[in-house]
């Protein structure tokens, strides 16, 4: 073979072998642009799937939504404790007055419930979280939300103080003329840091604050003082809300009725020391013999009404039955947005459920109040005779 030959053969063969490079470079990135594109086929979802997860999610939101508070008041007042009338004029309210807004992607109806769903039965956010589909942040947001548009709306939720009349014939009220209501204390479990938990440690070894409640004869707050240790005397407290600006005022000639753990002194009426005074005992003891047991025992009968109004407060919502994960800032925010919700049903719905317990303490009240009366009358014109016998003699 010539030496051309030679050479022409070698050009042909490696022309060859580029053609069998090519077409193994070709195979091998047709094979990487299949696998790529099944990759992306199985981690990102087309937009029509995307869309039917959406229209999906919006519907579970939405069965949830009607189960809660558009199926029945029963329903509603079970995880609300309002009524579906009284719900949806709490959330005009908040809108109104509270200035609170809806979002892109939830309604004021549903941030109420969430709210309310919380402070009723004390559910953590995870749990609220699978219920309403929503992220933790959200709930965390709009709870916040709700929470400081409820505090907005205490002028028109409080409830303005009104004495007894004259010619009141209220058989628990009739006796305190120009009475504004009844003040007592209560201690509601906080979570405080563990520096501060010393300072609010009860006498009975519960992590507390002490809580300044002034009600009216209807059972509604008219002034809120949360925020105090669990250790600090109800005197103390008393004290400190009649010194702040924005605090409990009591008008010239007006008075509350408040027990023996408060000074007897100008705007604050106390019943006698040493003389039986709680209900229970004249349940179980004798009547009274005395004018001053006669005066403590309507006095504890009105002034119960504060008791009633911490009852019905802590059997409403859970909340604040129990010690409570949020910081000691936030849940007095909740105590005080208790109170005002405790007003708002008080005023907007006929029946109260948590009063049924009340009634057979009025009925007790009305067949004795008759003759302890007359007792009392008997036992003061006894005595007047027994002074003209011994003036005669």
């Amino acid at each position: 073979m010539a030496l051309g030959d030679e050479m022409e053969f070698s050009f042909v063969l490696a022309l060859i072998m580029n053609f069998q490079c090519l077409n193994e470079l070709t195979m091998l990135l047709v094979s990487l642009c299949v696998l790529l594109i099944r990759h992306i086929q199985t981690t990102r979802p087309n937009r029509r799937r995307v869309a039917l997860d959406h229209y999906g999610r919006a519907r579970v939101m939405e069965v949830n939504f009607l189960k809660i508070v558009h199926i029945s008041d029963t329903a509603c007042i079970e995880n609300t404790r309002m009524d579906r009338r009284c719900f949806h004029k709490l959330c005009e309210l908040v809108k109104t007055v509270g200035k609170l807004e809806p979002t892109a992607h939830m309604g004021v109806e549903e941030m109420v419930v969430i709210f309310l769903h919380i402070l009723t039965h004390d559910v953590k956010k995870r749990i609220i979280k699978r219920q309403f589909m929503r992220s933790g942040e959200t709930i965390s947001r709009q709870f916040s939300n709700v929470l400081l548009a409820v505090l907005r709306c205490h002028h028109v939720l409080l409830k303005r103080p009104e004495p007894v009349a004259e010619t009141s014939t209220d058989e628990r009220w009739k006796w305190f003329k120009n009475c504004l209501g009844a003040l007592d204390g209560t201690h509601i479990k906080v979570n405080p840091l563990q520096a501060n938990k010393p300072r609010y440690r009860t006498r009975k070894g519960d992590i507390a604050t002490n809580v300044l409640g002034v009600c009216s004869q209807d059972g509604q707050f008219i002034f809120v003082l949360p925020g105090w240790e669990g250790s600090a005397a109800d005197s103390r407290v008393l004290r400190d809300a009649i010194s702040r600006p924005h605090g409990l005022r009591v008008p010239k000639g007006y008075y509350y009725l408040c027990d023996a753990g408060y000074m007897n002194g100008e705007g604050f009426l106390t019943p006698y020391r040493g003389q039986r005074y709680h209900l229970t005992e004249w349940r179980q003891g004798p009547q009274p013999r005395t004018p001053q047991e006669f005066f403590n025992m309507k006095h504890s009968s009105a002034r119960n009404v504060i008791e009633r109004c911490f009852g019905m407060l802590k059997g409403c919502w859970a909340i604040v039955r129990s010690k409570s994960f949020y910081p000691v800032k936030t849940q007095c925010r909740i105590i005080t947005a208790c109170c005002l919700l405790h007003n708002h049903i008080r005023r907007e719905m006929t029946i109260d459920p948590l009063e049924a317990d009340d009634v057979n303490m009025q009925q007790f009240e009305q067949t004795h109040s008759r003759y302890c009366l007359s007792f009392i009358h008997i036992m003061v014109e006894g005595s007047q005779q027994s002074q003209k016998r011994c003036n005669h003699t």
